[in-house]
C-alpha cells in the first residue's frame, strides 16, 4: 500500500490552507456570457452606424442635384416651375348677360396683348354724298348725329343693313336696301364718347346673345349698355373697330354675313371681319 505522505498536496488543500475559496454565488461561465453578449452589441451598433452613413450619402447626392440647376437630373426635380402657356382651348363662353365685371377676369387681360388701341375717333359728320367714306380724325365740329352708312372693309360692295330684326352685311342695290343700311349716329347710350346707332324706325341696334339686332329702347341699363359701341382704331387706314361697351375684348364683326359680337383674335381674318368704314348715308 503506498504511502500517503509521497503525493503532491491538493490545489484545493493549498487553496483552502491559503484562506481562498470560489465564489458559490456566481453562476459557472456568467463572465463569458457578459463578454459574448458586450461584443455582439458592440457588433449591432456598428453596422447600424455603417447603414445610417450609406444611406446618407445617396440622399446628400440627391438633394445637391436637385439644388443644382446646371444638373441634368435637377432640371426636371420636382418644385421647378413650368413655364408653358396654358392652353386657351376650352376656355367656357360667359352668359352674355351676366355682370359686367364677369369680363374682367385675368383670361381677358391676357387676350388684350395684341387688341386694338383705345384711341376713339371722331364721329363721321353729317353729309348727303352716297357713300363718301370719312377718315377716323373728324374735326371738333362734328356733329352729335348724323346720317351713316357702314361698310365692310373686305366686302367693300356690302353694308350693314336691317334685315327683319337682325343686321346684316348686304349689298345695297335698292332704294329700299341702301334705306336699310342708313342709320343715325349719336353718342352711347351709356358713354358719350362711344357711339349708338338707330334707325329710321326708332328702333337701335343693340347685340343679344351676342347677335346684333335692331330692337326698340326699353328704357333698361342692360338695354343702354348693349346698344353701346366704342370706336377702336382699326389697322385699316380710315376704319374702325367697334368694341362692346360691357364685354370688353368683344368687337362687332360679320361672320357668314351675320353681324355679330365676337371676342378678339390675333389674325388677319378676323382683324378685316370686323373693321368698318362709317360713310355718308346711303338713302
Amino acid at each position: 500500500m503506498p504511502d500517503s505522505t509521497s503525493r503532491p498536496p491538493s490545489p484545493h488543500h493549498t487553496s483552502w490552507e491559503n484562506g481562498w475559496h470560489p465564489d458559490s454565488t456566481r453562476p459557472p461561465g456568467t463572465r463569458r456570457l457578459w463578454l459574448a453578449g458586450a461584443l455582439a452589441l458592440t457588433t449591432i451598433v456598428v453596422c447600424v452606424m455603417a447603414i445610417v452613413v450609406t444611406d446618407k450619402h445617396p440622399d446628400d447626392a440627391s438633394r445637391t442635384k436637385r439644388a443644382d440647376p446646371t444638373s441634368p437630373d435637377g432640371a426636371g426635380g420636382p418644385g421647378l416651375l413650368s413655364f408653358a402657356s396654358p392652353s386657351k382651348k376650352g376656355t367656357p363662353t360667359p352668359d352674355e348677360h351676366a355682370p359686367a365685371s364677369a369680363t374682367t377676369s385675368g383670361s381677358t387681360a391676357s387676350e388684350h396683348s395684341a387688341t386694338p388701341s383705345a384711341k376713339t375717333p371722331a364721329p363721321p359728320k353729317s353729309t348727303s354724298t352716297q357713300g363718301s367714306s370719312t377718315g377716323s380724325s373728324g374735326s371738333s365740329g362734328s356733329s352729335s348725329t348724323a346720317r351713316t352708312s357702314v361698310r365692310s372693309v373686305n366686302y367693300p360692295d356690302r353694308y350693314w343693313q336691317v334685315s327683319g330684326d337682325f343686321v346684316k352685311l348686304n349689298p345695297a342695290t335698292s332704294a329700299a336696301a341702301r334705306s336699310a343700311a342708313t342709320f343715325t349716329l349719336v353718342k352711347g347710350l351709356t358713354n358719350s364718347s362711344c357711339y349708338s346707332f338707330t334707325t329710321a324706325a326708332g328702333a337701335y341696334l343693340r347685340h343679344r346673345d351676342f347677335i346684333l339686332r335692331a330692337e326698340r329702347d326699353d328704357g333698361s341699363p342692360l338695354f343702354k349698355q348693349d346698344a353701346t359701341f366704342c370706336p377702336r382704331t382699326s389697322s385699316y387706314s380710315g376704319a374702325v373697330m367697334l368694341e362692346s361697351v360691357n364685354y370688353p375684348g368683344r368687337y362687332l364683326r360679320h361672320q357668314n354675313f351675320q353681324l355679330k359680337l365676337d371676342r378678339y383674335q390675333n389674325s388677319a381674318q378676323y382683324r378685316s371681319d370686323s373693321a368698318f368704314r362709317l360713310v355718308g348715308g346711303l338713302d
